[in-house]
């Protein structure tokens, strides 16, 4: 079943809006759609043409009209989840039905590179975003470091580990999980590896320093695109 490439009107692939800006939105009938682990997809016709959209699983039937915000356009997707291409598709916070009130939603975590590397900055969405640390910061005490989980992180899978950074970036409430992106002045800008995915249930501020102690898991696929070759899971958060 070949996915519809058209565009309606979006803004470019890749690009991430500011945080809190006016986000485009396309209104049209469900042609198709189906559920994947925990996403809703949908085949949407609108009037400049057909395109796919996913969010959080709701209810939804083919022939209901529904408004959909253009976030997160990705071109050339492939889903390794359902085995399959889209030559566009936005994941986006929420897809509602005409006439519905659309209370704001937080915004999706931002997708990585596959499992096999580290994670890439394309495709980021809305969000608080600080600059990245250049200083290094000093360890926790008995703790490890950013570069050191990358460098490690297949011996260290399923171990918990303690690690001292700066939040540069923070999605809350997303998946039933809070994501926060870790820099500690440690590994390498250009590859990612300086740069650590962590959830948790607490919430943390961009630009505060934390201590974070989790369990490390790797080759990590949310599916719709958010996979990760390594990140800490389920970590109990202190100031510094």
């Amino acid at each position: 079943m070949a996915a519809a490439a058209a565009t309606p009107g979006a803004p470019a692939a890749g690009a991430a809006p500011a945080a809190r800006q006016a986000v485009q939105t396309a209104a049209g009938t469900v042609l198709e759609t189906f559920d994947a682990a925990t996403y809703t997809y949908v085949r949407v016709k609108a009037a400049s043409g057909d395109f796919w959209a996913a969010t959080g699983t709701f209810k939804v039937a083919v022939g209901d009209r529904v408004i959909v915000p253009l976030e997160m356009p990705m071109e050339n997707f492939h889903s390794q989840t359902l085995n399959r291409n889209f030559p566009l598709i936005y994941f986006t916070s929420r897809i509602g039905r005409e006439g519905d009130p659309a209370p704001e939603m937080p915004a999706m975590a931002s997708a990585h590179a596959p499992m096999g590397g580290p994670a890439a900055g394309a495709g980021t969405v809305p969000g608080a975003i600080a600059p990245q640390v250049t200083e290094p910061i000093r360890p926790a005490p008995g703790g490890t470091t950013v570069a050191n989980v990358w460098a490690n992180r297949k011996s260290l899978a399923g171990k918990t580990v303690t690690l001292r950074g700066k939040v540069v970036k923070f999605n809350g409430g997303i998946m039933g999980r809070n994501w926060i992106h870790l820099q500690d002045g440690t590994g390498v800008a250009a590859d990612g590896t300086n740069d650590l995915l962590v959830t948790s249930d607490a919430a943390a501020k961009v630009g505060d320093v934390i201590t974070v102690t989790g369990t490390v898991a790797i080759d990590k696929d949310f599916t719709a695109g958010y996979a990760y070759a390594v990140l800490i899971e389920g970590a109990k958060i202190e100031p510094k």
